[in-house]
Order: C-alpha cells, then sequence, then structure tokens
C-alpha cells in the first residue's frame, strides 16, 4: 500500500504553506486572494500525487471538487493535420491529472448540434471545442446550461471567453519577412473556395500584409479546390500560372492538407522545387520534412498549447463554469526554415 499523500508533501514539494495549499484544495483560495496561478499549481500537483484517492487525514475538510473523468473534445474534422497533432498532446496533457478524452466530431454547418448539450453533461465534466465547431449557438447553449467549456483556435467575436489559440499575424509576418529576404516577386497564393476561418485569417492578413512589407510585389490568388473537404486540385490552374504573364516564383500554399497535392503535381510534371518554381506553407503537416524536397512553413506550438488548454478547462470545471476571471492565451507559432523555399540549409 502507498504512502498517504497528506497536504503538508504537497506544501513541501511547492515550497509553500500548509495553510495556503489547505484553503486552495477546500475551495476557499478565491476568498482568501490567492493567485489564480497558484490555485491551478496546486490542485494539479494535487491530482498528480494522488491525493484525492487517499483516505483524508483526520479532521480534516473535505474538498468540494472531485477529480472529474472525462472531457469531450469536439473538433471539425479527424483528418485535419492539425488535429491529428493536437489529440496525442492534450490527452497526455490531462491524463497527466487524471482526466480521460473523448474525441467527436460535428459538421460545422450542422445547427441541430446544440441539441446534444444537455446530455452531453451526462458524460462529459467539460467540453473543449476547436476550430470552426465554436459558433455562437453552440457556445450560446454552452453558456445557457453553466457549462465548463474553452476554445481552441478560434476567436468568436464580442464575446468574453476562455481560449488557447495561436497568433497568425506573428506566423504571417514571420513568412513574410522571410519571403523578402529570399527577393521573390512574382508569388500566387494557392487557396481553397470557403476555407476553415484560421486558414481564411491567415490568407486575410498575408494579402494585407504582403504589398506593405514587400513593395512591388505581384500576388495572384489560385482557388485550386472547390469542393469543402475535397483535397482534389485543378491542375490546369497551377500549370497556367507558371508559365507567362505570371511565371510564378513561389507558391504559398494557404494549407497543409493542399500541399500534399500540389508536390505531387509539380513532381510528376518533372518542376523541380525550389530551382524551377519554390513552395512554401502556411501551416505544417505530417511529413513534410520526410518529401523530396522538404517544405518550409508556419509551424504552431501544439505541446505548449495543449498544456495551457489542459489547465484552463480544469479551471473552468473546478469552478464549475462559473470563472470570474475569463482569460485569452495567444501562442506565437514558429517559422520552420527548410528546402523548398529556396533556403541553403
Amino acid at each position: 500500500m502507498g504512502k498517504k499523500i497528506r497536504i503538508k508533501d504537497i506544501a513541501a514539494r511547492l515550497g509553500l504553506s500548509s495553510t495556503l495549499v489547505s484553503l486552495v484544495i477546500n475551495n476557499k483560495a478565491d476568498q482568501h486572494g490567492i493567485k489564480r496561478e497558484t490555485q491551478e499549481k496546486v490542485m494539479l500537483l494535487a491530482h498528480k500525487m494522488g491525493y484525492f484517492l487517499t483516505k483524508p487525514e483526520e479532521n480534516s475538510v473535505q474538498p468540494v471538487q472531485e477529480s472529474p473523468g472525462l472531457i469531450g473534445m469536439i473538433v471539425p474534422s479527424m483528418s485535419d493535420p492539425f488535429i491529428i497533432e493536437l489529440v496525442p498532446y492534450m490527452q497526455k496533457a490531462l491524463g497527466s491529472i487524471g482526466i480521460g478524452l473523448s474525441v467527436m466530431t460535428r459538421d460545422p454547418l450542422d445547427r441541430r448540434f446544440a441539441r446534444f448539450i444537455p446530455g452531453f453533461k451526462k458524460f462529459f465534466s467539460g467540453l473543449i471545442l476547436t476550430g470552426d465547431t465554436a459558433d455562437d449557438v453552440t457556445i450560446r447553449a454552452l453558456r445557457a446550461n453553466d457549462y465548463p467549456f474553452i476554445i481552441i483556435e478560434s476567436n468568436p467575436q464580442n464575446m468574453r471567453l476562455n481560449l488557447v489559440r495561436s497568433d497568425c499575424k506573428a506566423g504571417v509576418e514571420l513568412m513574410i519577412h522571410h519571403i523578402q529576404k529570399l527577393g521573390y516577386i512574382n508569388i500566387t497564393l494557392v487557396s481553397r473556395e470557403n476555407p476553415v476561418s484560421l486558414v481564411y485569417e491567415s490568407l486575410d492578413f498575408f494579402k494585407n500584409f504582403i504589398s506593405e512589407l514587400i513593395p512591388g510585389s505581384i500576388l495572384n490568388e489560385a482557388l485550386v479546390a472547390r469542393i469543402p473537404g475535397v483535397n482534389n486540385i485543378d491542375t490546369e490552374m497551377l500549370s497556367e500560372y507558371l508559365r507567362p504573364p505570371y511565371k510564378t516564383q513561389l507558391f504559398v500554399v494557404s494549407e497543409a492538407s493542399l500541399v500534399y497535392p500540389v508536390m505531387e503535381y509539380l513532381v510528376d510534371n518533372n518542376i523541380r522545387v525550389p530551382h524551377d518554381v519554390a513552395l512554401v506553407s502556411l501551416e505544417d503537416g505530417i511529413g513534410f520534412d520526410l518529401f523530396y524536397t522538404p517544405v518550409t512553413r508556419i509551424r504552431r506550438q501544439i505541446p505548449e498549447l495543449a498544456s495551457k488548454a489542459s489547465k484552463m478547462i480544469w479551471t473552468e470545471i473546478k469552478n464549475s463554469g462559473h470563472s470570474k476571471f475569463k482569460r485569452t492565451v495567444i501562442i506565437t507559432p514558429e517559422l520552420v526554415i527548410a528546402k523548398s523555399c529556396g533556403s541553403i540549409i
């Protein structure tokens, strides 16, 4: 039988007083002005050390908050490279504090989803909405039911919500400054019709900043994919932009799912990357380092994003969806430079 975890053990690990730890565990921290960050550290360590699984100390007050069993994560698509990378990190981060993760998909255009929210409360201690699943109808239904939830990689307007998202503007600026150093002028933006909101935001920033940061640049846009969720591209359009009068020097691909068919087309037609045309992506994707010509791209800080999100949803659950403060955490992505842009690596 393992050693019984006591409040003073947690206090010793954190370098805090036993009184402070006791106040946090017994949900009296806000009354005594204990910082939110300190509360989170105490509760996370208490769960990691198994405090709530051991017999309580004699004469101690029982904590109101019990360990939540399962978090629901709603995603727009399981085939999205970002979701494929995010889920394992979220599972690891939540698992470290004894919480399970269940992932389900939904069509962002299906407004009936809000009907399921009262039923979800029977199974999930809280919900994580990602991307376009965080629509106004769903958010209002969650708030009406006092349901603990947070949002990842979305930015609903005119609402104070708990958000964790990447700084699209900073990522696009990093990419444009890199393009400027390489001296490309004739640039074609490869995208699809009606992209998801996060991709649309990156595209919008790119179009607005390219002429400002690279004076004299010529920007064309090729809408090579017209069916949502289908990555079959219009290769004739790509071929057209490679010939005069466009003579594209650089393809800027808006999302990871389009990089694969674009690279396949270029390889099949013996168009060398970056010698004949350079290529960069505004989004990271699986296997980009394994291409014959590794792809330069913007990479979101997924491990940090998952860590921040897990702490935020735990705080919401602890406060039963009535947290006094709503927080927005914005994480700056990084630029991964590879050979596809023409840089000498």
